[in-house]
């Protein structure tokens, strides 16, 4: 069955003034649409036709570039979308095993918001940047060029995303213009942390309580 484009789980202008509803339409329509389109037709036809994304991207060398461009574009752009809430922003509250784990492997919140903008702002050009959990369930913070991520065997620091900033300039340059380090404080105040302990619990579900 052919990927499709999810639906936003908010208005296009409830993440303002953090980030605005224009930006939120076209990303979603023309970008994410864009990919999901594309990687439905570069896999059509191939043996991945009806493998899960995830799937997909962890066995990504032996696919064209296309799948590769377009189908870590689609998983991305899901997450992404998903991690984001116009309740959310703050940090993570003590009771949360994504708090525990921050503080466990970071030091302290503010050590892995340093790290996580550091990530952001020194990604040359287009990419993102990541939270991740790896194989030994411990957190980590990364980027990659372009529609990349972690879960894609040609990395290096391979790991299950569970938290990911979008830093092409599509993101964010109607409101930001060339000013990265404003778009990327902004999105620290629309984290849904309820999402990324989810995913967090959702990547060992073995994992016994902190």
């Amino acid at each position: 069955m052919a990927f499709q484009l999810p639906e936003l789980p908010y208005a296009y202008d409830a993440l303002e003034p953090h980030i605005d509803a224009r930006t939120m339409e076209i990303h979603h329509t023309k970008h994410h649409a864009a990919y999901t389109n594309n990687l439905n037709a570069a896999l059509a036809g191939t043996e991945a036709e009806g493998l899960k994304i995830e799937d997909i991207l962890a066995n990504i060398s032996k696919y064209s570039p296309a799948v590769r461009n377009n189908g870590g574009g689609f998983y991305n752009h899901n997450l992404f979308w998903e991690i984001m809430s116009p309740n959310g922003g703050g940090e993570p509250t003590p009771q949360m095993n994504i708090h525990k784990a921050i503080e466990r492997d970071f030091g302290s919140f503010e050590n892995f918001k340093t790290q996580f903008t550091n990530a952001a702002m020194t990604r040359f050009g287009s990419g993102w940047a990541w939270l991740c959990v790896d194989g030994n369930d411990h957190l980590f913070v990364t980027s990659t060029a372009n529609q990349d991520n972690p879960l894609m065997d040609i990395h290096d620091a391979k790991g299950t995303p569970i938290l990911g900033l979008d830093v092409w300039e599509h993101a964010y340059y109607l409101n930001y213009q060339n000013r990265r380090p404003d778009y990327v404080a902004a999105f620290f105040n629309v984290i849904n942390w309820h999402e990324v302990t989810k995913r967090f619990n959702d990547a060992n579900p073995g994992r016994s309580e902190f």
